[in-house]
């Protein structure tokens, strides 16, 4: 489909980008910038949007070795590749600030929402796939795989979106705003995408 193929082209120029907005980061925070604090929106958004990433990594992996469409594995590899990326990038700023990557706090505490999401099951935050739906995923095969990913994943994007408008509103690190954004952007598409592809599996995303 041409969606897919332009989220290919949108997710490969990220790969590209990826080292100069990494180098940014130290240009937008030279000697003279404050260094975002470990309690900082900032920090808080890149440790838990890199946890948030990681599901999606690995959720793309396990469907991909479920189905044989090459239309759903096109799109969990962009969105594996790009997220991967992202998160590399995301871990590579606390080191660069000496912040650490874990945090007593509750995810999204930066948020002020430290108590939105229970942690139970695995679903550290929202939009997140419990540990159950992880392992069921794992053992669906084909059609049933495709929905069923397709479905975790825009609950997944719509909890990341959520997130990553969070930080746009809230960070002040330019080049970590402008990268939320982008998730914003990307993400935002991709639902649309993967709507069209549950309707055309006969199915829909989740209430």
């Amino acid at each position: 489909m041409r969606h897919v193929g332009l989220i290919a082209g949108a997710a490969a120029a990220a790969l590209v980008a990826a080292g100069a907005i990494t180098y940014a980061v130290a240009e937008d925070h030279g000697p003279t910038a404050a260094t975002p604090l470990a309690g900082s929106a900032d920090a808080g958004f890149a440790r838990d949007m890199a946890v948030h990433h990681q599901q999606a990594v690995e959720m793309s992996y396990i469907v991909r070795d479920r189905t044989e469409d090459p239309e759903v594995r096109r799109l969990a590899y962009d969105i594996a590749q790009t997220q991967a990326n992202q998160r590399g990038m995301l871990l590579g700023w606390l080191d660069l600030w000496g912040l650490p990557k874990v945090s007593a706090d509750a995810p999204m505490t930066w948020m002020g929402m430290g108590d939105m999401a229970s942690g139970k099951d695995g679903s550290l935050m929202p939009g997140m796939a419990t540990n159950t739906e992880m392992k069921k995923l794992g053992t669906l095969d084909g059609k049933q795989a495709e929905v069923f990913y397709l479905q975790l994943m825009t609950d997944h994007h719509k909890g990341g979106i959520h997130m990553a408008e969070g930080c746009v509103s809230a960070c002040t690190v330019g080049v970590e705003k402008r990268l939320a954004q982008g998730m914003v952007d990307a993400q935002q598409s991709e639902i649309a995408l993967m709507a069209d592809m549950l309707k055309a599996r006969g199915a829909q995303a989740r209430p």
